[in-house]
């Protein structure tokens, strides 16, 4: 697959089919997660694959309480707001959030992605964005998430089995699956709309309109 394609097509994809990731795939995307850049390189991150339905059956009802707090605290305002404006975009979106919490033990495949002395996700972002793309190659859609780790962060690695008094902490959830829809290039807002030279609020210098690569 063109690098471009890769970059351009891989957005999230939480509407996927049950059936399982094959083994050499999931290998590609480990395999692509840990020739990642970390500062110093110190390659302070660990990675959990879970496609153990009684392991999800347990993450599940966690992921899908903590969701419904955010709904009805911090998106509440936007998701009022877009139902009284009409904002499609917006309310789809949070129709998808809504699907992976209400169809979370029927992903294949998860990635959990730790850290250690790293607040910042620097060490762990890339990697994990490089995990993304691999999957993206073979036709796997994924879906980032750090709603576990925000709300529900020691019981997760309880439940996982991740070592106490290590410094380990849960970066993100990184969902796998074969997408139910097309892809396709992502809206967006151009990049000379938010981007700037020199100083905060100068003209980059440059426009784009549309997308400097299509299908």
């Amino acid at each position: 697959m063109d690098v471009f394609e890769a970059l351009y097509t891989t957005r999230a994809m939480r509407r996927v089919k049950p059936d399982p990731i094959p083994m050499e795939v999931q290998e590609r995307i480990l395999d692509a997660a840990v020739r990642a850049p970390s500062p110093g390189n110190t390659q302070s991150w660990r990675f959990l694959l879970v496609d153990d339905t009684r392991v999800k059956e347990q993450l599940g009802p966690l992921y899908r309480q903590a969701l419904g707090v955010l709904f009805e605290t911090h998106y509440k305002p936007m998701r009022e707001r877009a139902e009284a404006t009409g904002d499609t975009r917006t309310l789809s979106v949070m129709r998808s959030a809504q699907h992976l919490a209400d169809h979370f033990e029927s992903y294949p495949l998860m990635l959990f992605a730790f850290t250690r002395n790293d607040t910042s996700g620097g060490s762990i972002y890339p990697s994990v964005w490089s995990a993304q793309l691999a999957a993206r190659a073979f036709g796997v859609g994924s879906a980032l998430t750090t709603v576990l780790g925000l709300f529900h962060g020691e019981e997760t690695m309880r439940i996982l089995g991740v070592p106490e008094g290590k410094g380990w902490q849960i970066a993100c959830t990184v969902t796998f699956g074969y997408p139910t829809g097309r892809w396709g290039v992502a809206p967006r807002r151009p990049a000379h709309e938010v981007s700037f030279r020199n100083q905060w609020g100068e003209p980059v210098g440059f426009e784009i309109p549309e997308p400097l690569w299509t299908p």
